[in-house]
């Protein structure tokens, strides 16, 4: 018969946001961000995902991730698990990486982050490689599931806060890489930023685009802090290949409209259940594609997660909270798996 202590003991039914990163070192970044780290619970044989447990703002957070492959199908069993083991989960993000669209209405930079947003023609994600092609129209299917309310609002008032001030990507990855010295890969690139025409493609055998030519990026105005990482919010189109072509991103946005980013996962998730989808940019969605933004576009989406989660009401005592209220009016209580709850005075013992 296992019993708990009062003080470390929590169940799975204490944690009510779940957060779900695309890859590993954005779990590691947002790891890094926790509060505080809690220690791991006996979880279902049937449930294959590898949890991390903490606290950030008052609130109990699960961390998981996928297990290397990635895509839909990835995506979506992951986000099963995630939900029937921790059935209390009430905020639910997806939060990773993706490749920016610019335009003339979104100066969409790499290190910017986009949050999956509806607009009058979609739920915020458009799963763009489920579509019905014909000679007169390019027509979208299925059912995806737009963002919580909840945390549409919140997303909402924080765009309008950062009108009148900085969002707050910056100040909580500073804080993360100041954290750990093993976490500097995670700090702003000072590799210029480079979104290059359509037509101009990237040159074969390099990873970088040292060898690339400059005269053919699109102009755009400097920033007048180019080391400030903006939020934008809109639909993101989602599938199971990476989007590496100029040429087919724009033919897409072509067919389906209005699109600030691609990625691979959160189709999956949203095909079941209502995720807000944070993504990071570290490319360009094109042939110049590399990984030399990517740990800063994860840490980016993961601070503005943190931000988004800085924001959600105080959650309701949970039962850990209760024990240590009981504790403080004399009462000793303990859990065991065989009995359930027990509370008894002190003086009783």
């Amino acid at each position: 018969m296992q019993t708990y202590s009062k003080s470390t003991f929590r169940l799975c039914d204490d944690y009510t946001i779940g957060v779900i990163c695309t890859t590993e070192f954005g779990l590691t970044a947002f790891r890094h961000m926790l509060d505080e780290e809690h220690p791991g619970l006996e979880i279902p044989d049937s449930d294959t995902n590898k949890y991390i447990l903490g606290s950030l703002y008052g609130h109990n957070i699960v961390l998981t991730c996928f297990p290397g492959n990635v895509g839909k199908c990835t995506a979506a069993i992951v986000a099963t698990h995630l939900i029937r083991t921790f059935t209390a989960i009430e905020s639910k993000f997806l939060v990773g990486t993706g490749g920016g669209v610019p335009s003339s209405k979104h100066d969409i930079r790499l290190g910017d982050v986009v949050i999956g947003m509806p607009d009058d023609n979609n739920c915020g994600i458009i799963q763009y490689d489920l579509r019905k092609c014909d000679d007169e129209s390019f027509q979208l299917k299925g059912f995806l599931h737009p963002p919580p309310t909840g945390l549409r609002n919140i997303v909402w008032g924080m765009i309008s806060d950062h009108r009148g001030r900085e969002n707050k990507i910056r100040e909580y990855v500073s804080e993360m890489v100041q954290k750990l010295g093993g976490l500097s890969l995670y700090s702003r690139p000072t590799q210029k930023d480079l979104f290059f025409k359509a037509d101009y493609s990237h040159v074969s055998g390099e990873t970088t685009c040292c060898n690339c030519d400059a005269t053919n990026t699109v102009h755009r105005e400097d920033r007048w802090s180019p080391d400030r990482s903006r939020i934008h919010e809109g639909p993101i189109a989602s599938a199971d290949s990476v989007m590496k072509s100029a040429r087919e991103r724009d033919e897409i946005i072509k067919n389906i409209g209005k699109v600030l980013c691609f990625e691979m996962e959160a189709a999956g998730v949203a095909t079941e259940y209502s995720f807000l989808t944070i993504c990071g940019i570290s490319n360009y969605a094109d042939s110049h594609k590399n990984d030399i933004w990517r740990y800063y576009a994860a840490a980016a989406a993961a601070a503005t997660t943190k931000e988004i989660i800085s924001n959600l009401q105080p959650p309701e005592p949970s039962k850990t909270t209760l024990i240590a209220l009981l504790s403080n009016l004399g009462l000793d209580i303990s859990y065991t798996k065989l009995t359930g709850w027990s509370v008894v005075p002190v003086s009783a013992k």
